[in-house]
């Protein structure tokens, strides 16, 4: 048999009844009996919903009608915004009770209300907490109140009881995540669990911190940005310290034992080691030492059977490794250690191979072939690890590869996975029978496209068809990252990813070629449409730095073209005619009857074309050559 309910608590107008019985009718102001009216409506709710929680029914019986009995909605399924804060106010006060409650009873809040003689599961909270789930999918309250209810439960709970509570959060993982329900609360629960993160104990709690990060990863998409490392921020407050002064009773060099703890100040922050180079140097002497003493003390067999991953997998998963100069001497001889420490250096060697970055930000020439040397002597090291070293390596070859897909789609701007599907119009005749197909145009795509389009007249003035976009909607990712207000970094831009910016030269040239002409003069960016840029930005794309340049050039050539022919034509005689000219200088060659300019003027009327005017270019043109011949008479007509 199920608890009793908890009487509630004294009423808060017993008490301003109290205080205001001697005062005068005439003397209560509006405002002191708004609140007594807000008071008396919170604890009208409370007690509905009280009573809600004692019936066993399923919600799907009774929440509704609570809802409409406690607030008396100005619709009948709906409420509006007033309604709904007066609703929520209510509901969190009556939870605040039944914690309090659960706590002076000495049970956990989930198992508060469970009865012990037939183990059945009627927790109040939980109750509760399923009433508000089943309005908040159904649309009739705001779908918000579920998840701020929630946040109140683990504000209020212990750890121990946390865990209870997220509990009932995985189990209605799926109802969670619904579209009506992730917009609306999805920063709640994000706030929620990164405040119950804050509050656990990285050494003690850390299976409940690996069910949390679990639970965000699958209730968020993967696209959501909130939980990406966009700008590529190192976790710099992970300092693993290691004794300085040497101390008595070390079974390996002190120097050494400096040295291989040295490496996790530059694993800490690559950036940091590359840009400076005295770091790399440091750090390049530093593993060579390494890499030599793995490589002079081999493991044999037997070490790599003491960490059998099969055997003790316990072994090989350590968060953090102890740094005793004590423990250096049987660390060294740990094959999980060694590729603890191997491992690390593949990955911060891939960071600095990471795809996408500039020569600025890359390693220097004589970077990249240190960086390759030590790479190969890294590989085989972990190749030569017992137990299954070539499979150890070939995983880890696989998951950097893999990392590089998702390098690349951070520095893309994180596009949406999520495409919608492609519903396939299946036709009676091709369901009901199978053929072999035979291809009337030569091919199975040429004829699969014919046959769609017989089977669908309007496949070419479909709306929903893949066409080429409007190069105004295709270049705003651009547009936003030139406009200096937005603050996104130089490296994020799309002007770096070079198969966005093919496509759009190439849409750029097929719909506007002035815009496609302003990329010989100011590259990529002067190809984006004006009326997309801000004011000072699109001031510096107004005018072309070339056309001053190319102006006068224009000018002299035309000058100098134009004036040698003025005294040409007045010294010539009149007498010439118009088969050719007169007498000819030495070295002068006469035209030939198949020269492309006798074609053209024969083409013309004879008033355009004079036979003493052609006659005339043509004796002036001494020891010049047929091309020659053909410009001047073409500048004379």
């Amino acid at each position: 048999m199920a608890e009793p309910l908890p009487p509630p608590p004294p009423s808060n107008s017993g008490l301003r009844i109290l205080l205001t019985k001697d005062r005068a009718p005439t003397s209560s102001s509006p405002s002191t009996s708004a609140a007594v009216s807000s008071h008396a409506d919170r604890d009208r709710i409370i007690g509905v919903f009280r009573t809600a929680l004692a019936r066993n029914e399923s919600p799907e019986a009774f929440a509704l009608q609570a809802v409409q009995e406690a607030i008396k909605p100005q619709k009948q399924t709906v409420l509006v915004l007033e309604e709904n804060q007066s609703l929520e106010n209510a509901l969190r006060r009556l939870l605040q009770e039944l914690v309090s409650s659960a706590v002076q009873s000495d049970k956990g809040i989930m198992q508060y209300g469970n009865s012990l003689d037939s183990g059945e599961s009627n927790c109040l909270i939980t109750r509760l907490l399923d009433i508000m789930l089943y309005l908040c999918e159904r649309g009739h309250v705001e779908g918000g109140m579920v998840f701020q209810l929630l946040e109140d439960l683990t504000d209020m709970s212990t750890i121990k009881d946390c865990k209870d509570v997220f509990g009932y959060i995985e189990s209605k993982q799926d109802i969670l995540g619904k579209q009506e329900l992730f917009g609306r609360g999805k920063l709640v629960m994000l706030r929620t669990c990164n405040q119950l993160l804050r509050r656990l104990s990285k050494s003690n709690d850390v299976v409940f911190c690996g069910r949390i990060i679990m639970f965000l990863a699958h209730f968020f998409p993967l696209s959501e940005r909130s939980a990406l490392n966009i700008k590529g921020v190192f976790n710099t407050s992970n300092e693993t310290k290691y004794e300085k002064d040497a101390t008595d009773g070390i079974s390996v060099d002190f120097n050494f034992y400096q040295t291989l703890w040295s490496l996790q100040e530059h694993f800490r922050n690559p950036a940091l080691t590359t840009t400076n180079p005295t770091k790399w140097q440091k750090f390049a002497s530093n593993l060579t030492v390494v890499l030599s003493t793995f490589e002079a003390q081999p493991l044999s067999d037997a070490d790599g059977k003491h960490n059998n991953l099969e055997q003790e997998e316990d072994a090989a998963f350590n968060i953090k490794y102890l740094t005793s100069s004590k423990l250096m001497g049987l660390e060294l001889k740990d094959a999980s250690f060694r590729r603890h420490i191997l491992v690390q250096c593949l990955i911060f060697f891939d960071y600095l191979k990471a795809p996408g970055k500039t020569d600025k930000d890359g390693p220097s020439e004589s970077m990249k072939e240190e960086i390759k040397s030590c790479e190969e002597r890294v590989k085989n090291l972990l190749e030569m690890i017992p137990p299954k070293g070539k499979e150890f390596l070939q995983s880890i070859e696989h998951i950097l590869e893999r990392e590089k897909n998702w390098v690349w789609w951070k520095r893309d701007g994180c596009p949406a996975f999520e495409k919608q599907p492609f519903e396939k119009k299946k036709t009676d005749q091709a369901v009901g029978r199978k053929r072999k197909l035979r291809w009337r145009l030569g091919n199975k795509e040429l004829a699969q496209l014919w046959k769609w389009a017989e089977l669908n007249p309007n496949a070419l003035t479909d709306p929903d068809r893949v066409r080429p976009p409007v190069i105004a909607e295709y270049w705003k990712p651009l547009a936003e990252d030139m406009d200096t207000s937005a603050g996104i970094e130089e490296e994020y831009h799309h002007k770096n990813n070079r198969v966005y910016c093919w496509k759009g030269l190439r849409f750029t040239a097929r719909q506007d070629l002035e815009a496609f002409s302003r990329f010989c003069d100011y590259g990529i960016e002067g190809v984006v449409p004006p009326e997309l840029l801000p004011a000072d930005v699109r001031a510096k794309f107004n005018s072309k730095p070339g056309e001053k340049a190319k102006r006068p050039k224009r000018e002299d050539t035309k000058g100098t073209s134009s004036h040698p022919k003025e005294p040409q034509v007045a010294a010539a005689t009149p007498d010439t005619d118009g088969g050719g000219s007169g007498d000819q200088e030495e070295g002068a060659v006469p035209m030939d009857s198949d020269n492309p300019v006798v074609d053209d003027g024969q083409k013309r009327s004879p008033g355009e074309v004079s036979g003493p005017e052609s006659g005339q270019c043509e004796a002036e043109d001494d020891g010049e050559d047929n091309n020659s011949k053909t410009v001047h008479s073409r500048d004379c007509r």
